[in-house]
């Protein structure tokens, strides 16, 4: 629910090997910002090399205070990031919307050279209790991502991946430049 005092904000956080003018992000905030809602996509450093210590640090950063207005939508590692932030907070928090696209909690197979960032995954019991609207979102047709890790994320979060037939890993390269089922997970 949005308050007349405080105005929806967003995030849109991105993955491995990306930048914040990769894939459909831009094309998010566009939409995003002609609905009010203004929208960062802040640059993770190191983006090809990535450091859990510095990614979870400048998504803090990113994020601030999170309330119910606050939204929040990550793409493949950006996920495990944001999840780990999460868990990091005080147990006071809450925070009214979070979208995962391709979001995995394992290692993945096909990106062995992630497997220290992954390390144990993130321990996500109970983040859904502080969560307003949670919607993950996966292909059938992910090369990166098997479509069961995804799965098995959603039903520890206490909810089902919905599915976007043929969308690959959700990457520019995949065709997907523009993400509806983001914006209406949002918006709707």
């Amino acid at each position: 629910m949005t308050t007349g005092t405080t105005q929806r904000r967003a995030s849109i956080i991105h993955g491995y090997g990306a930048s914040p003018d990769d894939h459909w992000f831009g094309w998010l905030a566009g939409r995003l910002s002609e609905q009010g809602i203004p929208t960062t996509i802040p640059a993770l450093p190191n983006p090809h090399d990535p450091d859990p210590a510095q990614w979870t640090e400048a998504v803090r950063a990113d994020l601030g205070t999170l309330n119910e207005n606050s939204i929040v939508v990550a793409h493949s590692l950006g996920c495990l990031t944001v999840l780990r932030c999460l868990r990091s907070l005080p147990d006071s928090w809450h925070l009214g919307t979070l979208v995962l696209v391709s979001g995995f909690n394992d290692r993945l197979p096909a990106l062995p050279e992630l497997n220290s960032y992954i390390g144990g995954g993130c321990d996500v019991e109970g983040l859904s209790n502080h969560i307003g609207r949670l919607t993950i979102i996966r292909s059938d047709a992910d090369p990166y991502v098997p479509p069961g890790h995804t799965d098995r994320l959603a039903g520890l979060l206490g909810v089902s991946a919905q599915v976007v037939p043929g969308a690959g890993h959700f990457l520019a390269s995949d065709g997907v430049t523009s993400l509806r089922e983001v914006l209406e997970a949002i918006t709707s």
